[in-house]
């Protein structure tokens, strides 16, 4: 199969067969990765709780954005890297393990849901920005980020449990 080959030339990787060849490495990446998707889960969920009328609601949703969407764009731009290092890694056995497939599934669909907020109901924001209850959209939008996020965080910790 064509991804196969794709698989193991990742793994061939230099910098992939180090991370396999040496114990400190693949720790490190790890809780590297870690704490980037406890960043990126962290602020999302301040924005999303906002959104859905529960938290911070005396604050207008266009601040809490530019607040956090920085800090979150910077910290999944660690964890994409972190976390293609620790595929490289083990690519074959990352790209057939189902736990890792269903995150992936998730963080594209996380990824499609914020790209259809940003591109219908934010553009309504400075009416409703200052409101305490968002749009039913908004919070419907809201609610499936954290819900796709809580299952990559959930599919995630499973990879560990099944990859081997």
């Amino acid at each position: 199969m064509a991804l196969d080959a794709l698989w193991t030339a990742i793994e061939q990787i230099p910098v992939a067969r180090e991370i396999r060849a040496t114990g400190q490495l693949f720790p490190w990446i790890e809780s590297v990765h870690v704490l980037a998707i406890c960043t990126v889960v962290g602020t999302i969920g301040i924005m999303d709780l906002r959104l859905l009328g529960v938290g911070s609601v005396d604050k207008p949703v266009s601040r809490i954005s530019r607040q956090v969407l920085p800090l979150t764009w910077g910290a999944f731009a660690l964890a994409v890297v972190t976390g293609s290092l620790l595929f490289a890694s083990s690519a074959m056995t990352y790209a057939n393990n189902w736990p890792f497939r269903l995150k992936m599934i998730c963080l594209l669909l996380a990824g499609l849901n914020m790209m259809v907020f940003h591109t219908t109901t934010w553009r309504s924001a400075l009416v409703w920005d200052t409101h305490r209850q968002p749009p039913a959209a908004a919070k419907l939008q809201a609610g499936l980020s954290l819900g796709f996020w809580l299952c990559i965080i959930a599919f995630g910790r499973w990879i560990g449990f099944t990859a081997n």
